[in-house]
Formats: structure tokens, sequence, C-alpha cells
């Protein structure tokens, strides 16, 4: 844990290609899913009360990047940490940061030491629902979650009332609460950035990641998480971390390869799609499925029209109410709701074991995305299988307030040769998709 330098306005800095990936201690994986050969979480010598909830929720093996990571983690390391959706990379930062938290002095005022940062309110929601689940016998690690469409009136009534020790929030409400002065970090012990290159690639979101970061004291432990990263900002997230981190890639990305999942694509016709998903729905045997749209239009028609043909589907996007988005994803996670569409609000980091399928009506517009998407099935090496819907025509999208234009079967082609990966034409639903290949057992 050292002392960081000061943040420049990363929008004028030439980013160098770092050697290799980068300076700092070095683990790497390859994804072979031997956690049980690595020994169980009573290994890592975690207190009494973290073990307890620990064991209560059922962890027993620890997957790759735990094993790697947790040990660097407990022992005030910065950790920069790449590995594919799915992993449990929540888990390291959550167990660390329980296990160094101390209870207060007797008397004391409760402040708070960690700050957690995350690109979407979903994924701040889920990732204060997994502190309290490990935080049941440790009193003193309280929690909070601040968001966006909240009134900032009740976030600065939480934060008088509650006193968390740990904040949870996007970047967006943070930077608000910090720069309104009610949310006061000069205690903060531990700076959480998940899925980090999506916090970092958009330029207002990294501004707002910044002035929370610099209202922290310089001497703290940084832990960064993603399933993608690219060299560029690597070499960004790299000014956010002590000169010599550890950095843990499981899955190079050169050859990732998703164990347990069956991938699989489908050319059609645009007019063909709705049919081939019908079907795909009436014949494929499934716990949950996720479908993929492309835009909030898109989301909002093809869930009427899975209604009409009488599936009962939820549609959850970036447009709906913040209470009806948790509405949904709260169902999802009960597994209530079976058959969710999204658009990419749920391509990232939202983790529902129960997913096994995942559709893409729409195919995703780049390789990162294509491999956000299908990780939400087949989770911490169970078994999953998806479909990609892959038509011939010239489709634009805009990123960072750019538009480009480009083809799935483009797409598709990069999805190949960057990763390791087998997707094949699905040409027999009822041959190819059987459910012995990807339903537990």
């Amino acid at each position: 844990m050292a002392e960081k330098p000061n943040l420049a306005d990363f929008d004028d800095d030439q980013v160098d290609t770092p050697a290799a990936v980068g300076g700092g201690k070095l683990a790497v994986g390859l994804g072979t899913h031997s956690a049980v050969a690595l020994g169980g979480f009573k290994d890592f010598c975690l207190k009494p009360e973290l073990m307890r909830a620990i064991t209560e929720n059922g962890f027993e093996h620890p997957s790759e990047v735990q094993h790697q990571a947790l040990p660097k983690a407990m022992l005030g390391n910065d950790i920069l940490a790449q590995a594919k959706a799915g992993m449990g990379k929540t888990a390291v930062f959550v167990f660390a940061l329980l296990e160094q938290m101390e209870k207060p002095a007797d008397g004391a005022a409760q402040d708070v030491q960690g700050v957690v940062l995350v690109h979407t309110r979903e994924l701040a929601h889920q990732i204060e629902r997994e502190f309290k689940r490990f935080n049941k016998y440790l009193p003193h690690a309280t929690t909070a979650c601040f968001y966006g469409s909240v009134k900032i009136e009740e976030n600065i009534k939480t934060l008088k009332t509650q006193k968390p020790a740990i904040v949870v929030g996007t970047p967006g409400r943070m930077g608000e609460l910090v720069q309104k002065k009610h949310l006061k970090l000069n205690s903060v012990k531990w700076f959480v950035l998940d899925e980090f290159d999506q916090c970092l690639s958009d330029v207002k979101m990294r501004r707002d990641v910044q002035q929370v970061f610099l209202a922290t004291p310089k001497t703290k432990q940084v832990m960064m998480f993603s399933a993608t990263m690219t060299q560029e900002l690597h070499a960004t997230a790299m000014k956010f971390l002590s000169p010599n981190p550890t950095q843990i890639l499981v899955d190079s990305q050169s050859k990732l390869t998703l164990h347990g999942l069956s991938q699989y694509f489908m050319p059609l016709k645009e007019e063909g799609k709705l049919t081939a998903l019908c079907n795909l729905l009436d014949h494929v045997e499934f716990n949950q499925v996720i479908v993929f749209t492309s835009s909030v239009q898109r989301c909002e028609a093809l869930n009427l029209q899975l209604r009409a043909q009488k599936f009962p589907s939820s549609a959850i996007h970036s447009s709906m109410d913040q209470a009806e988005r948790l509405k949904v994803y709260e169902s999802c996670k009960a597994n209530t709701t079976r058959i969710v569409v999204a658009t990419d609000l749920f391509g990232r980091g939202i983790d529902i074991d129960k997913i096994n399928f995942v559709i893409q009506f729409d195919m995703a517009s780049d390789p990162d995305s294509y491999l956000h998407r299908v990780g939400r099935a087949g989770r911490f090496g169970t078994k999953g299988v998806t479909v990609a819907f892959i038509t011939d025509d010239a489709k634009k999208v805009k990123r960072g307030g750019e538009e480009r234009e480009y083809k799935d079967t483009d797409v598709m082609a990069a999805v190949q040769s960057r990763f390791e990966l087998n997707v094949k034409e699905l040409t027999d639903i009822e041959k190819q998709l059987d459910s012995k290949v990807y339903m537990q057992q």
C-alpha cells in the first residue's frame, strides 16, 4: 500500500504502450478451473466471523482469481485483476475489506473506510448485497449504496443516520456527494473500482472517478477489476495504482476460453429473428434466459412481442424508472422472472446464477461486448449455452460521442480470431442444444 501521485487529466495524456502488460508483480492463470485443487477458503486463515458467513453461504473452494488475488489483497497490496466474467472477482474485494476492517474503538465515531465504484446502479445494488451476505457477524462493517435517480436528500440522510463504513455507488452520484461535502472520505483505507474498463473509458465517468479518488487519502489500498482490458485502459488504470501493484491475469486475452459454455450463431434475415427466438424458447430447456437487444426501443418492442406470444418476459433498460429496474433485477435473482429482455445494461457484472441461456437477438457491436454478454451464462465454471443471431446488414452504433459502422459477421469473425472460442453454426436445435450439455445435473 503506497502513496498515490496526484492524477493528471487523462484526456491530454500520451499513453505509452506497456511492455507485455506493464510493470508490477504479475500472476497469470490459464483458466483450468482447478479450483478444488487450490484448497478451501479455510486455508486463507480468515477471521472466524467472516469464515462463518462464507461457510453459511455455501462457499467452499476459491476460483483461480480468488486463489491468486485474495491473499495479496488481504496483505494490503494494490491489485489490478483481469479475469473473465463469472469467476468471482467481487468476492476478492468484499472478503479483503471485511477481513481487514477493524471495529472502531469504544465511543469512536464510524467513518467511511471503504469506497467501491461501479458503472451502473444495478451493479452497485448487487455489490452492496454481497457485502451484506458476508458482514452478518461483523456489525461494524456497515454499508450504504448511492446512485442517481434517488433523491440526494435521501443519500444525505443515510450518511448522517447510518454512518456507513463502506460506501458503494456510481461515480456520478458519489462525486456529487463529495463535491457538496456530504460524503467525507478523509479516513478511507480502501478504494475499489469494479468493471474499471467501463468506468474509465467514458470521459465523464472517468472525471467523476478522479474526483472521488482525489478526495481520499494518498495512502490507501487500491483494487481494480474487470473481465476485459485493453493496453490503453491498462495504462490509464496504472495511474491510480502504486508503482509496483500486483497484476493478476486469469485467462490471457489472446487465448481466452469460456469453459463450460456452448456457443452457437444463426445466420438470419432481420424479419426471421422473432420466429427463431420463439422456436428457441419453445424447444430449449433452460433455467433462466437473457435476450440482448441493441437499443431501448428494440428492447421494449421485443418484450411486447414476446408477451403477445404468451412468453412471460420482462424488460430491463436504462430508460426505466429505477424502482422498476430493481424490481426486475430482484425478480431475476429470485428466479421469478425466467425470461428477461435487456440492453447492455445487463451485459456487465450482473450476476444471476440461474441464467444458463443467453440469446443475442441483436449481435454485440464489438468482441468485448460479446464476451461480457455471453459471460452472463456459465458463471463460476457452471454450464451454459449461447446463441447469437447474425445478419448481413450494416449497422451503426454510438460510443463516446462517435458513430461507427459494423456488421455482425465482422464482429463474429473478430471474436473467433481474437479469443480461443469455438462458436458453431446452429442448424438443428433439437440435436445440437441437448440439455445434457449445458444443464447442471
